[in-house]
């Protein structure tokens, strides 16, 4: 069980129906729990999540708070726009130039989408309510899952300090598609992705792979990066895939190089140090380069 949208509810943990007797319920958890339990060959870290499952439906007003939908487990965090504001006036630190809304395009598109789901003449008064989430589709679980890990990599980019230039959410040129940030300051020029697959990936011939993850973000984040580049007339330097901590093999793991560019993906709390220190085979820029390549590149990327 994680923060993230995307992951398995506690009935699914259990294997039973959300409208399971109390005795089913009951019947599920012991058998998971059989099943999972490190000492007879199970995974521990399934076990674990048999007993924190069990933790939020075991009982009748722990059941009735979490069909409420008050689990803190799944709540999102605010929009940005709307967290924005308020953490600035309290945060003195001179900060990065910053363009864009980080996470805005998938935040609408989950809103669009729940609203459509949800049937026309209803109104929702919540629409990030837990229990409206959890029953979701897993498409719109994932563009709420998305969006949160954008604005999440927005915050801690926040801290890199006044030397480094960040745009959230970018059109990629004659594609369609979106890059999530783009990152210059004195370690390079990288390309950002945010993602949240709601479980492990692994790494297998420079791309990422695993059980819950969708497309291809390595090629895609450096493909975006080049596509922008192209249209500025500027070469990134490394591209960077960021999740979960918990999702990453390691928290900085180097995949090399893919179609010239050098790429890492990072859990989420390793982010900024990778951006301070550099990814290796990323060349270092200097002042007047940085303000030639910001420059170039405020004339042409478009935001979302």
């Amino acid at each position: 069980m994680s923060d993230s949208p995307l992951a398995a509810s506690a009935y699914e943990v259990l294997g039973v129906a959300a409208d399971a007797s109390h005795a089913d319920l009951r019947r599920a958890y012991r058998q998971r729990l059989r099943e999972a339990h490190p000492d007879t060959g199970g995974d521990a870290a399934v076990f674990v999540r048999v007993q924190r499952a069990w933790a939020l439906v075991g009982t009748d007003s722990a059941r009735a708070a979490y069909d409420r939908g008050r689990s803190p487990s799944t709540i999102p965090e605010p929009t940005w726009a709307a967290a924005e504001p308020a953490a600035r006036a309290r945060d003195t630190r001179p900060m990065p130039r910053s363009h864009g809304v980080p996470g805005g395009w998938n935040r609408h598109r989950y809103l669009t989408g729940i609203r459509e789901w949800a049937g026309r003449g209803v109104t929702l008064a919540d629409p990030y309510d837990p229990a409206l989430v959890r029953s979701a589709p897993r498409e719109l679980r994932r563009l709420l899952a998305d969006a949160l890990a954008e604005e999440n990599t927005a915050r801690a980019l926040n801290d890199l300090g006044m030397g480094y230039t960040l745009w959230h959410d970018l059109a990629v040129p004659r594609t369609g598609l979106k890059l999530d940030h783009v990152v210059l300051g004195p370690s390079g020029l990288y390309a950002v992705t945010s993602d949240d697959f709601g479980g492990a990936v692994r790494v297998r011939r420079g791309e990422l792979i695993g059980d819950t993850v969708s497309g291809s973000p390595v090629a895609h984040t450096v493909g975006a990066g080049r596509a922008v580049g192209r249209s500025a007339g500027v070469r990134f330097g490394g591209a960077i895939v960021v999740l979960p901590d918990a999702d990453v093999p390691e928290t900085i793991t180097t995949l090399g190089k893919v179609k010239g560019l050098p790429v890492v993906a990072v859990g989420a709390s390793a982010l900024t140090t990778v951006l301070r220190r550099g990814v290796d085979g990323v060349r270092d820029l200097g002042g007047t380069e940085i303000f030639d390549i910001r420059t170039r590149l405020q004339q042409a990327i478009r935001l979302v």
